[in-house]
């Protein structure tokens, strides 16, 4: 039996075919509507247009021993970034090169590792993986976003723009950080996580040696910063040519490490205590020592005066108790009586 072609059903009088939905879907409507008033269709446009081409992927975890700062501080960072992936904690005893095969398990071209050391120190790593460079900062002055309670607000997962001291372009090795800072703490423009708006920015300040991280949110009228947070010191220790090791590239030499930086100040109450006793020993001797006499200087008489000789008198009567009187007026009354008696002798004799 020969297989014959199938015939479309014709649809009936008065039924239209319904258009697809595309960017003329709203004209074949309004064509296909017979009679009555067209059809509108009103498709939104998507909020990004483009595509999604840089594909930076930072991984933020930390080793074991942080405390609750640091905790919270890795997670406002990842709030931050929406481009950011998590991890869990990595042993202490652990080599640092094992993060390389972290990032490549995760997928991840970028890398910021908290290192913390005796539970009060915090380091934190920039790596670019596998091929590097790296940088090794101390951590200081951190204030979170629970802990500050700014008054600044902006949309989560939107792109940050990103703020420079002019003395970046100046030297070498800050032109080498700007451009791990770009590569790391920028959105990518399209990322599935992120928001197509610009409310706030990240400014990298250098001040006494330091680089100083703050985010700020632009206000839309005015153009003015209000603070959001978080906030912290970056303190540059080594800047490496391989991830998390290799030759080194730059090393400050106005870094003072931790140790170094306790040990001084204990010297210096040490030193306080040691002059106070020095003091003290001192004061002790002085007391000790027999005083020296001090020759008598003859001109000191030259301006004495003598003094008038007054006849010494000798009193042979006790003399009389004076009486205990509280009140003025009786005392007064006695006084008088014995002027009367006087005065009654006298005439007598």
């Amino acid at each position: 039996m020969a297989a014959g072609k199938r015939k479309r059903a014709e649809l009936p009088a008065g039924k239209a075919k319904r258009p697809r939905d595309g960017p003329g879907a709203a004209e074949a409507g309004a064509e296909a509507a017979p009679g009555g008033a067209p059809q509108e269709y009103s498709i939104p446009p998507p909020v990004s247009q483009g595509k999604w081409k840089n594909k930076e992927r930072v991984l933020i975890f930390s080793s074991r021993g942080i405390n609750f700062r640091t905790r919270h501080l890795m997670q406002d960072l990842r709030t931050l970034m929406p481009h950011s992936k998590a991890d869990t904690k990595m042993d202490r005893k652990d080599q640092l090169f094992v993060i390389n095969e972290v990032c490549e398990m995760k997928n991840c071209n970028k890398c910021i590792f908290f290192e913390a050391k005796k539970k009060q120190d915090l380091y934190m790593w920039l790596s670019n993986t596998p091929q590097g460079p790296s940088a090794k900062f101390l951590v200081q002055n951190v204030h979170t976003l629970a802990e500050l309670k700014m008054t600044g607000n902006c949309l989560r997962g939107s792109r940050p723009l990103l703020s420079f001291d002019p003395i970046f372009d100046k030297e070498p090795h800050y032109a080498l950080l700007k451009e791990l800072f770009i590569q790391i703490f920028s959105t990518p423009q399209y990322h599935p996580k992120s928001q197509p708006f610009v409310d706030h920015v990240f400014t990298f300040t250098v001040t006494d040696e330091r680089i100083w991280f703050r985010n700020y949110q632009i206000i839309e009228e005015d153009a003015s910063l209000v603070e959001i947070g978080p906030r912290f010191v970056l303190n540059l220790i080594k800047i490496f040519q391989g991830s998390f090791g290799g030759p080194t590239l730059y090393e400050n030499p106005h870094y003072q490490s931790p140790n170094t930086h306790r040990r001084l100040v204990r010297l210096s109450v040490a030193a306080k205590f040691r002059e106070k006793q020095h003091v003290k020993e001192v004061q002790k001797e002085k007391k000790k020592a027999s005083k020296v006499l001090i020759k008598e200087d003859p001109t000191e008489v030259v301006f004495e005066t003598p003094a008038e000789e007054k006849p010494v008198e000798i009193q042979l009567v006790k003399p009389e108790s004076k009486p205990i009187v509280k009140d003025k007026k009786k005392l007064r009354k006695i006084q008088r009586k014995k002027q009367k008696k006087l005065f009654k002798t006298e005439a007598s004799a």
